[in-house]
């Protein structure tokens, strides 16, 4: 009863730092997108050019704001399962000494907190499948984009 925990401690550990990365990518890109935006001459820079910037901004900040609920969620499952943990380790070692409602007590704390991690685990994921949904698209959208520009130079 105590593995199970531990091992969904470390997956989303792993999740959580995976998602860090993918946040900092995203907010990289996000900076990127603004300095150009800001620094385009007006009289030179084209319209079509700002305004797919300023879609990719808009996606980019989505994006941004999904990976922190994921980050959010992942911690609370890093929560969930370290208490779950706990809460058995201990409920393993009270149960040596002594018996009765101190032990279920752990038991029901280690199985709702483990609840609680699967479920953050779970929406954390979700979301994150989302957020890589919002990615694609504004990758296809950006690779259709040159493919009709370099259709039409032909």
């Amino acid at each position: 009863m105590i593995v199970a925990p531990a091992i969904l401690t470390n997956a989303s550990s792993v999740l959580a730092m995976s998602t860090s990365n993918r946040l900092a990518r995203a907010v990289d890109r996000a900076r990127e997108l603004a300095r150009q935006l800001e620094g385009a001459d007006p009289h030179t820079a084209s319209a079509k050019d700002d305004a797919r910037r300023l879609e990719e901004l808009d996606a980019t900040e989505r994006r941004v704001e999904m990976l922190l609920l994921v980050l959010r969620s992942f911690y609370i499952a890093l929560g969930g399962f370290a208490s779950a943990t706990l809460a058995s380790l201990l409920g393993a070692v009270l149960a040596i000494y002594s018996g009765g409602p101190v032990v279920t007590i752990f038991e029901v704390i280690g199985v709702g907190a483990g609840m609680v991690g699967v479920g953050s685990l779970v929406r954390g994921s979700a979301i994150l499948v989302r957020e890589t949904g919002i990615a694609v698209q504004v990758i296809r959208k950006r690779a259709a984009t040159i493919r009709s520009d370099l259709a039409s130079r032909r």
